[in-house]
């Protein structure tokens, strides 16, 4: 008697668990008829259960895996189970909506076989923020035609939406808080606090009070209690800028609260959970720090599940006028202005610039010539004193690396899209008589057996 007790109360709290996820879960028995079928089912294909059970798996979902590549019956033929398959179902408004599945056959206590399961995970969210970043050179505040780019934003849905932690590296003035918040923005999170400090600028004993917190009589001076930006972030994002600067002693305390999901503030005997995603960042090359053990492995490995590596403008030069642009339009838009751009000769002046301040260093240089720059475009004389120091020097230069750059974007893009102009062209954004034109001018060669018109 107890034990019948027992096997209905986990089978109550089995249905509950079932009934309380996010992703769509069903069974089959082993004629393909659904025997069960989750809320979050329920909700992604807007089939009510009742409608569903008793029905064919394929009558309900009208997959594209139905006909050939269904991942469950493979696992009913095979044994074995299949993870995050990709495909799409239609739902009951026949909106086609896509979806990863997970598939292992379900067995009774004894192992019998009793049919299939499939969990499956609405993406249309993750697949609309793909689809709106690839339309577009930008993404939040930053703008690129580079390919490496336009690889982190096709990207950077996918991630936003994971809540792993995030590890950015790339040179200083690169934008790596650009690229936190763009994943805080893009995230579940996207509501609550995106709080960011600069590890390296603290001494260990300062670092820890910020971002942990203090109690009154913790130490000299704190007179009152306060509250560390883990608290403060509560639920949204911390973004850990320069961690490759911090020491390896306030490593091993970061650590242990990113294992436990806990802290205590200083002075304090008390263990506050929480939740809180970080994103790290740095210009250095942690990698090499570990094996130089100038930084923990175990910490390296804890902040680093997914990296994004951002490249130096002078490894993006075709990004140059697009940011130029974006930084005028930008400072048009706050201080009420109508500057219209920026001469050829000035442009040359930038193209030929080393950038070893990457994308900051442009921002400054483009404010200070809005300031000199009343109205009309940005001319030579309002560049930075340097500029025109160097401007005889550099144009020769300046004018070979517009053109060798645009040549090297045009070749690209016609490799990408197998030399279908018409799709270069477009991934380009320019139109397609504009490419056909640049090719002429620029003597672009293409393949024997291309046809000159497409």
């Amino acid at each position: 008697m107890e034990s019948n007790q027992i096997n209905c109360a986990n089978c109550k709290c089995s249905e509950i668990i079932l009934q309380s996820i996010s992703d769509g879960v069903f069974t089959v028995d082993h004629n393909w008829k659904i025997t069960s079928f989750n809320r979050a089912a329920e909700d992604i294909t807007g089939i009510d259960r009742d409608e569903a059970i008793g029905r064919h798996c394929w009558e309900v979902f009208r997959s594209n895996m139905c006909e050939n590549e269904c991942a469950l019956k493979k696992t009913m033929k095979e044994g074995k189970p299949f993870v995050s398959s990709t495909t799409h179902i239609i739902d009951s408004q026949k909106r086609l909506i896509p979806i990863t599945v997970s598939t292992s056959l379900l067995k009774d206590s004894d192992g019998n076989i009793l049919g299939g399961v499939e969990i499956f995970r609405d993406h249309s969210i993750v697949e609309e923020l793909r689809k709106e970043i690839e339309s577009r050179f930008e993404l939040e505040d930053m703008v690129s035609r580079s390919l490496s780019m336009k690889k982190i934003f096709s990207n950077l849905p996918l991630i936003a939406q994971s809540d792993s932690s995030v590890l950015i590296q790339g040179e200083t003035g690169t934008g790596k808080e650009l690229m936190a918040r763009a994943i805080h923005n893009l995230s579940n999170r996207a509501d609550k606090p995106f709080i960011a400090i600069n590890c390296g600028s603290l001494p260990d004993t300062l670092l820890e009070s910020e971002l942990f917190g203090y109690k009154a009589g913790a130490f000299t001076h704190a007179v009152k209690d306060k509250q560390g930006l883990f608290a403060a972030a509560e639920g949204g994002t911390l973004f850990l800028d320069e961690i490759g600067d911090t020491s390896q002693a306030f490593q091993v305390r970061l650590l242990r609260v990113l294992e436990e999901r806990a802290f205590q503030p200083l002075g304090s005997v008390k263990t506050i959970k929480s939740n809180v995603r970080i994103v790290a960042a740095t210009n250095r090359d942690l990698l090499k720090m570990v094996e130089e053990e100038k930084f923990r492995i175990d910490l390296f490995y804890r902040i680093n599940v997914v990296k994004i590596d951002l490249p130096p403008l002078r490894e993006r030069m075709e990004d140059i006028p697009l940011l130029v642009d974006h930084f005028i339009e930008r400072l048009n838009r706050i201080r009420g202005r109508a500057v219209q751009g920026i001469e050829q000769s000035a442009l040359k002046l930038l193209m030929a610039h080393p950038f070893s301040g990457n994308i900051r260093e442009m921002q400054n240089i483009i404010e200070h010539a809005f300031i000199l720059c009343s109205d009309g475009k940005i001319a030579l004389e309002h560049l930075p004193a340097t500029f025109n120091k160097e401007s005889k020097k550099v144009d020769k230069v300046a004018d070979g690396s517009i053109k060798s750059a645009e040549i090297e974007t045009i070749q690209s893009a016609l490799k990408r899209n197998n030399y279908n102009r018409s799709r270069a062209a477009k991934e380009l954004g320019i139109h397609k008589t504009t490419l056909f034109r640049k090719i002429a001018k620029f003597g672009i060669e293409l393949p024997d057996g291309v046809d000159g018109r497409s």
